[in-house]
């Protein structure tokens, strides 16, 4: 068993990238996911249908398809990749921020999924009840719904980090594979069975790779249930 454990700089150092990025990632998909959620949830608008499909294309379409687009839009000629670069100083092509962007686009659906029907399963009479008192929406949400959504919340959260744990194909497209910048787990297992002699370090880095994302589930749905108890409770 020591071999499992016996890996090299490059191999751990794909293991810590992969979990910077899955959690980079999850952490920045958390306001614009629980934003659309609410706003797929509750909005009554025209294109709303739109918006949703828009929303889960990442899951339909080829996942090389994916990073490709991101290549075109966030790359440094890109619209959206040159206003980052010059403005911000961040440059998403071919470093791990990029490989943390392709996570979080990837991922993203599954978050919202989970949040949007946490938020669907609310009752609106207690919201409705504490605006009767005076309390803002925000207020409301943030004391109320945001509460009452946390195990919903958890859930997505880290199934987006499980899908980012994951992720191959958009993020070798726009960030490609590069050792101790964006080679991550699923890159680095790729280049063993590229090479003579790399089975075994395809079969370490895969059995991490497992080991990690059924952590990271197991630990969401220990936590909604503790959540949901407590709030059971009080």
């Amino acid at each position: 068993m020591n071999w499992l454990l016996d890996l090299t700089p490059d191999e751990w150092n794909a293991v810590r990238l992969s979990i910077k990025v899955a959690t980079v990632a999850m952490i920045a998909s958390l306001p614009p996911g629980i934003l659309m959620a609410l706003v797929l949830a509750r909005g009554q608008f025209w294109g709303k249908t739109l918006l949703n499909g828009l929303v889960h294309l990442p899951l339909i379409l080829p996942p090389v398809v994916t990073g490709y687009l991101l290549l075109l839009f966030f790359g440094r000629r890109g619209p959206a990749g040159a206003f980052f670069a010059e403005h911000f100083g961040i440059v998403f092509s071919f470093r791990w921020t990029g490989a943390a962007l392709a996570c979080a686009i990837m991922g993203f659906p599954l978050m919202v999924r989970a949040i949007r029907l946490s938020i669907e399963a609310v009752d609106r009479k207690i919201e409705a009840a504490a605006g009767t008192l005076g309390a803002s929406p925000l207020w409301v949400f943030g004391t109320i719904t945001l509460p009452l959504i946390l195990p919903g919340l958890i859930a997505g959260a880290i199934l987006s980090f499980a899908k980012a744990m994951g992720e191959f194909g958009a993020t070798i497209t726009f960030v490609s594979n590069i050792p101790n910048e964006t080679q991550t787990l699923p890159s680095a297992i790729y280049t063993f069975t590229q090479v003579p002699g790399g089975d075994a370090g395809a079969l370490r880095l895969t059995l991490i790779s497992i080991v990690i994302s059924m952590a990271a589930l197991v630990a969401s749905e220990v936590l909604a249930r503790r959540v949901g108890k407590r709030m059971d409770v009080e």
